[in-house]
């Protein structure tokens, strides 16, 4: 074990972008260990699914679908064979972003409310109404007025619209709710499966960006740089002050608590910088992974802890895992 404790934490639980299209993620109900999502064909094309368990209460699994086209295009292309000539049906897509202001001036900025995730032209082009707002939070906000109404919901992880159960009971229309990014937290998961609504994500759109955020963060915290910056910035010149807490990344033993897509990129990276790198897990990623890596498993989380300089938490959020940041900080002395 290296010389300094108590280790260093990078707590990176749910940090996400908007970024990417490659994957959608299903939610839905499980009956008798059987994925039992009802005319996904209708709503989302795609050419080919793999089931993935996930550790979540009640049964909830999800499901990643390698998408043909977008969610959105898929939703709102669906033909409603009750019409006339089997005409396409119109819908009320509703997006919920936070306002950029000055910021969305830059067309290529989507993710805000301004330029809409660059799908006004194509719903609108479609027939389709589209309502765009970043007011979402209490009764009289715009939108619990369009919520009865709606088909689809966008949202995003950092500007998301909370659907909980009474929210999803209201909206009768619903068919799918859509997070452009990772992450469906803020979304009853079990009142949407029982109301047969679709839950997506793009899965995997986030894991270069965290794990070139959980890097710099890792040396960031080693080099002491904040307090260094602070201090300069502050015309001051102490260098005692930063050097006696600041440290190399090189020889230390650095650990990921879970070692899934951002996991396994983050250990990869590190892997350049000569540490000795640990991850914990329910099972073993594969030999062929640790030997890309260089990294070791170990499968008790005591031992795991007290052999790391610098901890990494690279988990989903659910049920089981909400309060985990706390169990570590606990063990390491540092709440």
């Amino acid at each position: 074990m290296a010389a300094f404790t108590p280790p260093l934490l990078c707590a990176q639980s749910s940090i996400r972008t908007s970024t990417g299209t490659s994957q959608l993620v299903q939610i839905s109900t499980v009956t008798n260990g059987v994925y039992t999502a009802a005319n996904i064909n209708n709503l989302v094309k795609f050419s080919s699914t793999r089931k993935i368990a996930l550790q979540n209460s009640r049964n909830v699994s999800v499901k990643p679908v390698a998408a043909s086209s977008s969610a959105v295009e898929g939703a709102t292309s669906k033909s409603d064979s009750s019409m006339p000539g089997g005409e396409q049906k119109t819908m009320k897509v509703v997006g919920v972003f936070y306002k950029a202001h000055e910021y969305a001036k830059d067309p290529k900025f989507l993710g805000c409310a301004e330029n809409a995730l660059g799908l006004r032209e194509f719903l609108e082009s479609k027939g389709h109404t589209y309502i765009v707002t970043d007011d979402k939070e209490g009764d009289n906000c715009e939108l619990e007025k369009h919520i009865p109404d709606m088909d689809i919901l966008i949202t995003t992880p950092f500007h998301p619209a909370y659907m909980t159960p009474e929210r999803l009971k209201k909206a009768k229309n619903l068919k799918l709710i859509l997070t452009a990014g990772v992450g469906s937290d803020h979304i009853d998961l079990h009142t949407a499966a029982e109301k047969g609504m679709t839950v997506a994500e793009v899965s995997g759109s986030n894991v270069v960006s965290v794990a070139e955020d959980e890097l710099m963060r890792i040396l960031i915290l080693l080099r002491n740089f904040v307090p260094a910056h602070t201090q300069v910035s502050e015309g001051g010149w102490n260098v005692a002050a930063v050097a006696y807490k600041a440290f190399d990344l090189q020889g230390k033993t650095v650990g990921t608590v879970g070692s899934g897509r951002i996991g396994l990129e983050l250990l990869k990276r590190l892997k350049a910088f000569d540490c000795k790198l640990l991850y914990y897990a329910r099972h073993s990623m594969g030999e062929e992974k640790e030997k890309a890596t260089g990294a070791t498993w170990e499968s008790d989380l005591d031992k795991f802890l007290a052999a790391c300089d610098v901890v990494s938490i690279n988990l989903p959020l659910s049920d089981k895992t909400r309060f985990v940041n706390i169990f570590i900080f606990s063990y390491l002395h540092i709440m």
